[in-house]
């Protein structure tokens, strides 16, 4: 059995993010999981939304689609559901997914589908040139809150759990070795993963900075006692942090989406001949006659 590598999820289109995205750490963390845990490039598929995150599945050697805005989710849900043996990522933005796209998040969540979604949080619009966005601190001075934002942050990760999340996740893009590794946690997860990535925009966002996080981060491994099956535990301390912890926030074991899908075939829909019998095609018409 061949090993995969680094290399055969790579491919020749170079990112064009701003030199210094917390974005490119994302990137090459997927790109290591995949390879740590011998995947091929065809039997990974990332889906992205809009944003400057968004450009991340045309980055990596495998199957991509790159979506419309907040609609990561849903395409990424029926790939699964198409081919059931693929692994899954979806990835987007903090605008695209806690914005626009919120509403399929949480049903994603609820639904606890065997995928893992990626959030490339920077806490503000990069690609449509510095706009507050839903994980914008009020007081937050932007292009389009001149003034400050008048209104409060969203908390994802508290969110992600009272929404019914199996797998919730926070890392920070400056520590990849962390990073990689709760990428392929959240992977081998049968279940739904959320993993919620401190990812600077250093054109825009001259607050939360990598100084800044590495001076208010809290990692979970160095609190004593910390576990992550431990619900109520999980959200004080969200609570006591402000949400500024890096790790595996919560984990639960439960059945996935396609688990409890009856009648759902173990041969993926992908890999079924499209015939249909004459009798049963003549069924159909007759529904509708």
């Amino acid at each position: 059995m061949s090993t995969s590598t680094v290399k055969d999820f790579r491919n020749s289109v170079k990112p064009n993010w701003c030199p210094g995205c917390g974005d490119f750490s994302v990137q090459a963390a997927i790109q290591r999981a995949a390879a740590n845990l011998n995947l091929s490039p065809e039997n990974l598929a990332v889906i992205s939304g809009i944003g400057c995150s968004g450009r991340i599945s045309g980055y990596i050697r495998s199957y991509g689609l790159h979506g419309i805005h907040g609609r990561a989710l849903p395409i990424a849900q029926g790939v699964k559901m198409g081919n059931r043996d693929l692994t899954v990522v979806a990835a987007g933005g903090d605008g695209d997914g806690f914005a626009i796209g919120i509403g399929h998040t949480i049903h994603a969540m609820r639904r606890n589908m065997d995928i893992t979604y990626i959030v490339m949080d920077n806490q503000i619009y990069g690609l449509t040139k510095g706009q507050t966005s839903p994980r914008s601190e009020d007081g937050f001075i932007t292009s389009s809150t001149p003034e400050g934002s008048i209104e409060k942050a969203l908390s994802p990760m508290e969110m992600a759990i009272t929404s019914g999340a199996s797998f919730v996740a926070q890392c920070f893009s400056a520590d990849i070795k962390e990073l990689t590794a709760t990428v392929e946690a959240g992977i081998q997860h049968k279940g739904f993963s959320i993993i919620n990535v401190y990812s600077p925009c250093v054109t825009y966002n001259k607050v939360n900075t990598y100084d800044w996080f590495k001076e208010n981060l809290t990692k979970l491994n160095d609190i004593e006692g910390y576990d992550s099956s431990n619900r109520e535990l999980a959200m004080n301390t969200l609570m006591k942090h402000d949400s500024l912890v890096t790790g595996i926030v919560y984990q639960e074991e439960r059945p996935s989406y396609q688990e409890l899908v009856k009648g759902y075939a173990e041969q993926p829909l992908a890999h079924m001949k499209p015939e249909l019998q004459s009798e049963l095609f003549q069924e159909f018409v007759k529904e509708f006659i």
